[in-house]
């Protein structure tokens, strides 16, 4: 017979445990309990709390802010995981105190603070720049899209969620209807009967929710002024195109120093379009850095926030910027094999075959278009500039281009699903010599742009590559512009905090 060594589990042991040599030195943890309690100014949470005379005493935000920042250094954002492990890791026990606050005062910690961790994420940073981790010699701005608390199901325009609406209501006007005509015939089957009465609930739900949405909120406008589309569950996101299809989310965007990789700004903007954020994240820079960290800086940032504006911005306020535009690859002798790794294209119709410009009768003056199966085209568009020339666009109606025996030769691709567009040609633009947007292509197509612009990958990417993949943050889980904004701003600080841990402490 084998012999093993004999337990016994009811047997009691008690050990001793010392939560402050459960921190040890050289840990992260260890640095998130210094900075907490010796280099942040916590005093900015008094105005959350009014219990002085009355109401029970609250939790300490020191202890809250240690157990967020180290569950969100572990990839943990669930309140109700982060109270687990204040109950059962000796980690978050020795820095929690033995706390061991309920989950929904972590939640309203995190989601109820959002001034004071813009405050916090600026003090971060001045602690960053004290102990030299900030260059100032060159910033590179990018953003990086992930899916909000939202479903893109809810989104659409006033006028999409209102027909939306109709086609609900008329799904439940159909059940309805034959729910009376089986009870009629005395044959409906209960367990059918059950399942169809539960639609019917949850369309009616649907119903009330847009109806509700539509009575509060006025339509959602871009920057060009047109509508876009609005969400039901968060509106201040948005649908967003992305490598991996399109999302309902928001844009988080940072600034980032060259020398440690430290994020100088950020700030979660609802909108795919970066045209207009290059300006208010360099005045955040300012603002946090203050002594006019621009000044002799150089600035970067991809073809996504190259726009006149932008550029004009950049020469009024003196700033060295490096911004490519969208035509910068194709210019790059370096990139001129890069097609052979791009997947094989849908099949398209080769342009000999397919019918041209030529082929649509237009008459510029009374601004009409018959396409070549006859049929009359609607003006899109009177005046448009397209690489410096000038057309008038119009569009075939989608019933006409669906049913035409001519699809398959005027469409650019047999899967397409829009109508024809044909573009006529009004003049051609006399060509500019001056303005921004030519001045930076020559700047930056230069061999020192060229090689000053090639920074830009390694200065900001590996901080959303940091935050994505080794901090877990995968999509925001809060609602709302100012709760989003507030989570970027504390991953973002997170990501600050590691560089102090790894080159600031350790000096």
């Amino acid at each position: 017979m084998p012999r093993f060594k004999e337990y016994n589990i009811q047997q009691t042991v008690m050990v001793p445990v010392s939560f402050d040599r459960q921190i040890l030195p050289g840990t992260f943890e260890h640095s998130v309990n210094y900075l907490v309690d010796e280099k942040l100014d916590l005093s900015i949470f008094d105005s959350k709390f009014k219990n002085d005379d009355t109401g029970r005493p609250a939790y300490d935000p020191a202890i809250l802010l240690k157990i967020v920042l180290l569950a969100y250094s572990r990839g943990v954002t669930s309140s109700r995981k982060i109270e687990a492990l204040c109950r059962e890791n000796v980690v978050f026990m020795a820095i929690s105190a033995d706390s061991r606050p309920h989950f929904t005062s972590i939640a309203n910690f995190i989601s109820g603070c959002p001034e004071q961790i813009a405050k916090l994420f600026q003090q971060v940073i001045l602690v960053c720049d004290d102990l030299g981790l900030i260059g100032r010699e060159m910033f590179a701005v990018d953003g990086c899209k992930m899916p909000s608390n939202a479903s893109k199901e809810w989104s659409g325009t006033r006028e999409e969620l209102r027909k939306k609406a109709q086609k609900v209501d008329n799904a439940v006007r159909y059940l309805l209807t034959k729910h009376r005509d089986e009870d009629k015939k005395g044959h409906a089957e209960e367990s059918i009967r059950c399942r169809e009465q539960k639609q019917v609930e949850k369309l009616l739900a649907a119903s009330d929710k847009i109806e509700k949405f539509l009575a509060i909120n006025e339509e959602r406008l871009g920057r060009s002024g047109k509508p876009v589309k609005s969400n039901l569950t968060d509106n201040d996101s948005a649908k967003m195109k992305t490598g991996h299809g399109v999302i309902q989310g928001y844009n988080g965007v940072a600034a980032v120093d060259g020398k440690h990789q430290v994020v100088v700004a950020a700030e979660a903007f609802g909108s795919g379009d970066e045209h207009g954020l290059l300006e208010p994240m360099l005045g955040q820079v300012e603002q946090n850095l203050g002594a006019s960290p621009l000044e002799d800086a150089k600035v970067l940032a991809d073809s996504g926030y190259c726009n006149r504006e932008a550029l004009d911005y950049l020469e009024h306020n003196r700033i060295d910027g490096y911004i490519a535009d969208h035509g910068f690859r194709a210019r790059d002798p370096r990139f001129a094999e890069a097609g052979r790794y791009k997947p094989a294209a849908t099949p398209q119709i080769s342009p000999k075959a397919r019918f041209t410009t030529e082929d649509f009768q237009a008459d510029l003056e009374k601004r009409t278009c018959i396409c070549p199966a006859g049929k009359a085209m609607w003006l899109k568009c009177a005046q448009a500039k397209i690489a410096g020339r000038l057309f008038m666009q119009f569009q075939a109606h989608q019933a006409d281009c669906d049913s035409c025996h001519l699809r398959a030769q005027c469409l650019r691709s047999v899967r397409q699903k829009g109508a024809r567009q044909a573009n006529i040609l009004i003049e051609r633009l006399p060509k500019s010599t001056a303005g921004s947007l030519v001045r930076m292509r020559q700047k930056i197509d230069s061999a020192l742009g060229r090689s000053i612009y090639g920074h830009r990958l390694g200065i900001v990417e590996p901080v959303f590559a940091n935050i994505r993949e080794m901090l877990g943050l995968q999509r925001f889980t809060l609602r709302g512009k100012t709760k989003v904004n507030a989570q970027w701003q504390l991953m973002t600080m997170l990501h600050n905090l590691f560089k102090i841990h790894r080159y600031g402490l350790a000096v």
